[in-house]
């Protein structure tokens, strides 16, 4: 199992001990379905998709060449997850981005998303897109934040009913250096 290696925001909320953003492996797999579908059932409906991939990210996202990300704390348990879906290509979709309760809005899905950045950056994707819903705005903020735009919605072939925001990141152009 590897681990990104992301430094953590100052934050309201300290989350208990050093965070570390590791790779997917078998024994995180009840997490990332469990994270997921907390949120998902507290804001939308679970729709069939989310069940296929949730239970068997192996197939759905990992053997066509995407990762799973997740934020383990210092008791060796999943606190947050992430995927990168990738289309073909070079295109990937940042799916499935999930916080524990508790620790929402203390640097967590900050975290993970350096973690799926850094992650997409090496697997040399060319476009990275998400689709999420006008009624996750603290999710919105987050994607903003990093560089992602919207685009209109929701986009042609979207997978999921409650998409209404589409959204493609945009990295920051290359820093120029002075001269010498």
């Amino acid at each position: 199992m590897s681990t990104i290696q992301t430094a953590l925001d100052p934050c309201p909320e300290p989350a208990p001990g050093p965070l570390r953003v590791v790779d997917f492996a078998a024994r995180w797999r009840a997490d990332f379905a469990r994270l997921n579908l907390e949120w998902l059932q507290r804001w939308f409906v679970v729709e069939p998709i989310d069940h296929e991939v949730l239970h068997d990210p192996e197939t759905h996202l990992l053997a066509d060449g995407g990762r799973v990300l997740f934020a383990i704390d210092a008791h060796e348990r999943a606190v947050g997850t992430v995927a990168l879906k990738h289309e073909g290509d070079g295109v990937f979709e940042l799916t499935k981005m999930a916080v524990e309760p508790g620790m929402r809005g203390s640097g967590v899905g900050r975290l993970l998303m350096r973690g799926a950045l850094d992650a997409y950056r090496a697997l040399g994707g060319r476009e990275l897109f998400l689709e999420s819903s006008s009624k996750l705005a603290p999710a919105l903020k987050l994607y903003e934040s990093v560089g992602f735009v919207h685009r209109p919605a929701p986009r042609p072939g979207s997978h999921y009913a409650r998409a209404d925001v589409y959204m493609v990141w945009q990295p920051p152009p290359p820093r120029e250096h002075p001269p010498l």
